[in-house]
């Protein structure tokens, strides 16, 4: 259970189920099932990530490291190229590359972000001609493969999806576990499971980017200054915890910035704005990097989804069947992703979108609230983002808000539930890390934007 006191948030239990309420993450798809209480990430390499390409091509860890020159006669704008990482946040990843090559970080972009504690491989570009610098480049724990001048960026999203290798450690040995675990598979094929945004969206530590992007959008900058730098978590590292409550006792922001450790770098940046211009908490929370301002603001966007999501099941309405007032995405031909064309259940094309939902054709979707989303168009969504609002005293403007428009929050919507492809057992065998327990290894794949964390929440529980 979290309790509020003081700007402290303390769970009890400090596990991940617990963490994950807090963002509105709660059911799960196959609940008679038992889960089999295993652990995660034990090391790195038990989490491999490889992106998927939109033409269905899986990048290789140890790809080639071929380069093509740039070309301005080919029309060459962008040096794109294979960025292989080992436990390292992309964040992190991006902020060394700028460094290294004395750029600025917006200038590189991702199709996605890859799990921090993991070896990952994915697409990354840069404007400008950055080949022979890229080539020389060496970094820890970082490589760059098939380097290729593009006249294309890489964009957000612009992957199909993710390609995992996961084991999963400590299991208790028990009769006919690998049959059991084989018989949740195959529900979870057939099933799916809600497409929650993970923790990793919100801080899996600090959960908190939610609040924060609330904070901003109500322009509430001091609260968000409080909660980003001041609010401690029980669940965050004892040394952050420490200085973060100093600084709330004593309010010295000079000792702060001294003690706050470098990996703190976002609040150290802040707490030297407000010495330097003491009280503009606006322009401290506008001094961090744009891209983390918005993804600050996206997790307030997931956090009404992960909520939506979780009040539709409460109320009795199974993520599978559809419902009066729901509405269907048809799916493309070639991807299966979803599209712009939505047909809401309840009317004349019913019996066609029962039968396209079962050839998963169509998927049942829930919006992600911009500035340009007609929640009229969602019936049963617009009824239960209602209440979360009231029960959270969230005022219905803070979707017309200028900022959603500077950061191009348009608005979206998303899947319910996902399904994952080729999920197997590749080995099930004894742990090498713990004395006579099994280890379970996989594979699967799963397309842009759902989290393996949450795949990985249905069969651990």
């Amino acid at each position: 259970m979290e309790r509020t006191n003081n700007n402290t948030r303390i769970f009890q239990k400090k596990n991940e189920r617990e963490l994950e309420k807090g963002v509105g993450i709660k059911i799960y798809s196959t609940s008679g099932f038992n889960g089999i209480s295993a652990i995660y990430k034990k090391r790195y390499k038990d989490f491999i990530v490889k992106e998927i390409t939109h033409t269905g091509r899986v990048l290789e860890i140890n790809g080639h490291s071929t380069t093509i020159s740039f070309s301005e006669d080919s029309k060459d704008k962008y040096t794109t190229f294979n960025l292989v990482k080992i436990n390292k946040d992309t964040f992190e990843a991006i902020r060394t590359i700028s460094r290294a090559l004395n750029i600025h970080p917006n200038l590189i972009n991702v199709a996605g972000l890859k799990d921090k504690r993991s070896i990952s491989v994915q697409k990354a570009s840069i404007k400008g001609n950055h080949v022979e610098k890229l080539k020389k480049l060496k970094l820890k724990d970082m490589f760059v493969k098939s380097i290729t001048p593009t006249k294309k960026p890489v964009r957000l999203g612009s992957n199909w999806g993710n390609h995992f290798i996961i084991t999963l450690r400590n299991i208790e040995k028990k009769v006919n576990e690998e049959k059991r675990i084989k018989a949740l598979f195959n529900e979870l094929h057939t099933r799916g499971f809600p497409n929650y945004y993970g923790l990793q969206r919100f801080g899996t530590f600090r959960p908190n980017s939610h609040i924060i992007g609330r904070f901003i959008l109500e322009g509430e900058y001091q609260k968000a200054f409080d909660e980003f730098v001041l609010a401690t978590y029980s669940t965050e590292l004892t040394q952050s915890l420490l200085v973060r409550e100093e600084l709330k006792k004593s309010g010295d922001l000079e000792k702060a910035y001294k003690s706050f450790p470098k990996s703190l770098n976002y609040e150290r940046d802040m707490i030297k704005y407000l010495l330097d211009n003491p009280k503009d908490y606006e322009g401290a929370i506008n001094h961090l990097p744009k891209y983390l301002i918005k993804l600050l603001i996206s997790s307030f966007q997931s956090y009404l989804f992960n909520r939506m999501l979780s009040l539709r099941h409460k109320n009795g309405k199974y993520l599978n069947k559809p419902i009066k007032g729901d509405v269907f995405s048809i799916l493309d031909d070639d991807n299966g992703n979803i599209t712009k064309i939505k047909y809401t259940y309840g009317g004349l094309y019913d019996k066609f979108l029962q039968e396209a939902n079962i050839l998963n054709r169509a998927k049942i979707v829930i919006p992600l609230i911009g500035y340009n989303t007609n929640l009229d168009e969602f019936p049963l969504m617009k009824s239960l983002l209602l209440e979360i609002l009231d029960k959270e005293q969230i005022s219905i403007e803070i979707f017309n808000k200028e900022l959603l428009y500077t950061y191009e929050f348009k608005g979206s919507f998303r899947p319910i539930i996902v399904k994952p492809l080729g999920l197997k057992i590749l080995e099930f065998t004894e742990d090498d890390s713990f004395q006579n327990k099994n280890k379970l290894k996989i594979e699967f794949s799963l397309q842009k934007g759902s989290y393996a964390t949450m795949l990985l929440r249905e069969i651990i529980k």
